[in-house]
């Protein structure tokens, strides 16, 4: 699906907004501001120019939602930055905690031939280097690592805050989309610590816990980390 209607600004918020529509957090102005790190007005004045464009509607609790082009066009987006994300890691070998911000400025201007030739590139890969599907209706259901009880197996699926001071901050502690292990910290803890097969201890921040989706056996309840949660980097959020 074509984004040439809408303009590159339009396309930066229909990216979060869809951003916040996968993690199941709500659809309002006021968490857009908190991604973007943006000031409420700022958001207000480009959500009243979407809804002018006919890409979102909004209700009269000021819950945002996607219009049919809207939808097609945050997809077509986020599918792009995606694809570009794993292209740029696979094939050129720029690690994956430094390719989203390459990608930001990519993904605004890649032509149709372009994106066929990076997805002949890459294969049968699935995912972006950070766990989310290159198509997008495709999700795995999981929980945050956080959630899981001592002793549990995990396999982490995803990393749900992708702003580049957080992603290198997860691969120098050692964790990877796909890598399994068994939880060794209580909920009590300051830290949650996994053991891998190998005998590698490896621990996150409680906090960036909340970020981190894993299969889990035993899981615990679904549950949706808190947007104060989420939005944790100095930059914004990343997709």
């Amino acid at each position: 699906m074509s984004t040439d209607k809408a303009t590159v600004a339009e396309q930066e918020y229909l990216e979060t907004i869809f951003w916040l529509y996968e993690a199941g957090l709500p659809m309002t102005g006021a968490n857009i501001a908190r991604a973007m790190h943006l000031s409420p007005p700022t958001v207000h004045e480009m959500v009243g120019r979407l809804e002018r464009d006919g890409y979102i509607t909004r209700g009269t609790d000021k819950v945002i939602s996607f219009t049919d082009s809207g939808r097609e066009h945050a997809e077509a987006i986020v599918r792009r930055h995606r694809l570009i994300e794993r292209f740029l890691t696979d094939v050129l070998g720029i690690p994956w905690d430094e390719v989203h911000e390459e990608a930001e400025r990519l993904e605004h201007a890649m032509s149709p031939v372009l994106e066929e030739r990076m997805l002949a590139a890459i294969g049968d890969a699935k995912t972006c280097p950070h766990g989310h599907p290159i198509d997008v209706g495709s999700r795995i259901t999981s929980v945050p690592l956080a959630d899981v009880a001592q002793g549990a197996t995990v396999t982490i699926v995803r990393f749900e805050n992708e702003a580049e001071d957080l992603l290198h901050y997860l691969k120098a502690a050692g964790f990877d989309p796909g890598l399994d292990g068994t939880l060794v910290t209580g909920a009590d803890s300051d830290e949650v610590a996994i053991e891998t097969a190998d005998g590698a201890r490896l621990s996150l921040t409680r906090s960036v816990a909340e970020t981190v989706s894993v299969v889990a056996d035993p899981s615990p309840p679904p549950r949706v980390a808190l947007p104060a949660q989420l939005v944790l980097g100095e930059q914004r959020y990343g997709r």
